[in-house]
């Protein structure tokens, strides 16, 4: 049986036994939010602000909320007095995990009229989208056996479709491919259209245009290794996302403040250094001095350039 990949990974992720209904990321792949609670803090920093307006209670939203760590790790680590005016949900297709704070709401959409903070950490790369291949008669789109990853040339992909490839990601010469950002475009301008006042952000892997990969970014990780990205439900199918071209679709929605940045400066804004404490702070406290040069290391992971700190941010607002 053949399908476009858009379908094929769409039954494989989220069809009946799919991967994320069934697996925990945890177990596959570790993430921002698995390394430690230093992107918590900086979410509650973001809410800390936000919270400072006119509003008596503050959203807290978590898309594509996996196990509800993040979630979790925020309200643990809010002040008493901010934590009395979360309203948190987590939202995600799978079942509700065990052993979650019980003021954590749980759902399967976006609310309506969110005020606060929406964070999709790692959500847009796994959006099912289509994969095109330019042949000598233009784009056609690849289907693939979903049993063993076999591929094949389709038809010719649809003319909305053909408009995004020519304005977010032209192809060149024959063999080259392409992913179809399309959904991940829609998906993401129905998290903003919710937004009623506050932030959304979006963190991920990420291309932008004029530089995008010439054969595509499609891959499978299991048990937290790199394997083909065969979409029987066996293992993650994600891709890298044209976050530029999320952005526009952001801003169609409503958005009337944009900034595209990597994972790095946007930490590094907000307070996450990962600067070694002083060393005569060693003499002085000793045990001060391990915490805070364990807090540096676990920083420092974070905005690595040649790590998580890559990762594109897409920060939107609604006034």
């Amino acid at each position: 049986m053949w399908l476009t990949w858009r379908a094929a990974t769409q039954r494989a992720l989220y069809g009946e036994n799919g991967f994320y209904l069934r697996e925990r990321p945890s177990r596959h792949f570790r993430t921002s939010v698995g390394a430690s609670t230093v992107l918590a803090g900086a979410v509650l920093r973001e809410l800390a602000g936000l919270a400072a307006g006119p509003y008596e209670m503050v959203d807290l939203v978590d898309v594509g909320a996996g196990e509800g760590a993040l979630a979790a790790d925020v309200l643990a680590l809010a002040p008493p007095e901010l934590r009395s005016r979360l309203r948190v949900t987590c939202v995600d297709l799978a079942p509700r995990p065990p052993g979650l704070p019980e003021e954590i709401g749980w759902a399967d959409t976006v609310p309506e009229g969110v005020t606060g903070l929406v964070i999709a950490n790692e959500w847009l790369d796994n959006v099912p989208l289509d994969v095109v291949e330019r042949t000598p008669d233009g784009p056609r789109l690849v289907m693939v056996d979903p049993s063993d990853g076999a591929e094949r040339l389709g038809d010719r992909p649809e003319e909305a479709d053909l408009a995004w490839l020519d304005r977010w990601w032209p192809l060149g010469g024959t063999g080259e491919r392409a992913e179809i950002g399309r959904p991940r475009d829609d998906a993401w301008a129905s998290v903003v259209v919710r937004l009623a006042h506050g932030l959304a952000v979006a963190v991920d892997y990420a291309h932008r245009l004029g530089a995008r990969p010439p054969y595509g970014s499609l891959a499978g990780y299991r048990d937290g290794a790199l394997v083909a990205p065969v979409p029987d439900g066996s293992c993650d199918i994600t891709a890298h996302v044209a976050l530029d071209a999320c952005a526009a679709a952001g801003e169609r929605a409503g958005a009337v403040a944009t900034t595209l940045t990597t994972q790095r400066e946007a930490l590094r804004a907000l307070g996450v250094t990962g600067a070694r404490p002083p060393l005569d702070l060693a003499g002085r406290d000793p045990a001060g001095y391990l915490r805070a040069l364990s807090r540096a290391s676990l920083e420092a992971e974070l905005i690595s350039p040649h790590g998580l700190g890559a990762f594109g941010w897409l920060r939107q607002s609604r006034p």
